[in-house]
């Protein structure tokens, strides 16, 4: 039985002669979908905020701060305290790593508490990051996919309600292979099929990284073939695709590339990769930084938003450096900086919101707002 009335299209059983199979339960499509509405709100975007303690031992070494576990947590005890009305008003979901998730504010609020009361909806990083690809020549997949049923069911019931998975391709002459976009598709079917059948919204994060030396043409070809193998497969795997989030890089050219690519040129390469590969039934693609400079995300991300062309699904960001950076220099790990830092962290939070609705301008390679704004 087809449900159209409320636009789930889960089907009660579907058989052919090679297989048989039951699709998510209309309720399931229903809680999944609106997940996904409390995510995909006009002027509001994604924190990612997953970093692992790894991670974030380089970046706390920059400002000078030691890599504990309550260093980490007061940094992101300053993130998620700042002024409630304004980060609920930019922020609708925060990616948090598996530590956070169980951590305490000095005052013994729990972080994910935190985030309720700002109407903020918490998500979990599942993957288990980046390992080797047998049979590729320095390439990478990811694991995690082992034991992610039951974190999932425990994250859920411990207050998440959406998922991220990562998956990289590396640009060159000879890759991504086509092992590596095979194989890492099936991880992350195989990872967003598990997430929904968990009662998450999967976000699936194909990441295409703009190392190297390639041009912006090349980059256009390899986001095509992976997001074309990438939606074939998450229909092969039965992956609701209403109940899922996209996060994908913009279409960039190689760092190592001497051509300066304007953020229009930028703009109109990443939306013909997506209008070629990505269904309208996806409700949201969330862009990440990607590597860019705090500047150039702000400016090619209004670009994109900006550009008249067929965009069928909503368009905003997943930021974490990008929405971060700037804030943690300034905090330091001093207290008496966190109001200073928080100032900082809603002004890029602010500045990120406008461009994903097209209404900020580069003047002088500084993102300004543009006159007459009468937006949000």
């Amino acid at each position: 039985m087809m449900r159209l009335g409320d636009k789930c299209y889960c089907r009660d059983k579907i058989s052919s002669p090679i297989t048989k199979y039951t699709e998510l339960e209309p309720a399931l499509c229903q809680e999944l979908r609106k997940i996904v509405e409390a995510l995909v709100v006009p002027g509001k975007g994604l924190l990612a905020c997953d970093e692992s303690p790894s991670s974030m031992e380089k970046r706390l070494d920059e400002i000078g701060v030691e890599n504990t576990e309550n260093n980490r947590r007061d940094y992101r005890q300053m993130l998620f305290s700042a002024d409630k009305s304004q980060f609920s008003k930019y922020i609708s979901g925060v990616i948090l790593h598996h530590e956070t998730v169980y951590q305490k504010t000095c005052d013994g609020v729990e972080l994910i508490e935190l985030l309720r009361q700002r109407d903020v909806v918490p998500g979990i990083k599942v993957d288990k990051g980046l390992v080797p690809l047998f049979g590729a020549k320095s390439e990478k997949t990811t694991e995690g996919l082992d034991s992610l049923q039951e974190r999932c069911i425990q994250y859920k019931r411990d207050g998440c309600h959406f998922t991220k998975w990562r998956c990289t391709f590396a640009i060159s002459d000879s890759t991504p292979s086509q092992l590596a976009m095979v194989t890492n598709a099936h991880v992350l079917a195989r990872y967003a099929s598990i997430c929904q059948s968990a009662r998450m919204v999967p976000i699936i994060e194909p990441e295409i990284l703009n190392d190297g030396e390639h041009g912006i043409n090349r980059a256009l070809e390899v986001h095509e073939e992976v997001l074309s193998i990438l939606f074939r497969t998450l229909q092969e795997h039965h992956v609701y695709l209403e109940g899922m989030i996209l996060k994908v890089a913009m279409v960039l050219s190689g760092i190592k590339n001497s051509a300066n690519c304007t953020p229009q040129l930028i703009a109109e390469h990443t939306l013909t990769a997506l209008q070629r590969t990505v269904p309208p039934a996806v409700p949201v693609i969330a862009f990440l930084s990607g590597g860019q400079s705090d500047s150039d995300s702000v400016v090619n991300l209004n670009a994109i938003c900006a550009y008249e062309g067929t965009k069928p699904w909503p368009l905003t960001f997943c930021y974490g450096r990008a929405l971060q950076l700037a804030a943690m220099q300034a905090w330091k790990g001093n207290e008496e900086n966190v109001p200073e830092a928080q100032a900082i962290f809603l002004e890029r939070a602010k500045l990120c919101s406008e461009a994903a609705s097209g209404q900020v301008e580069p003047e002088n390679g500084i993102c300004t707002r543009k006159k007459n704004n009468n937006s949000r």
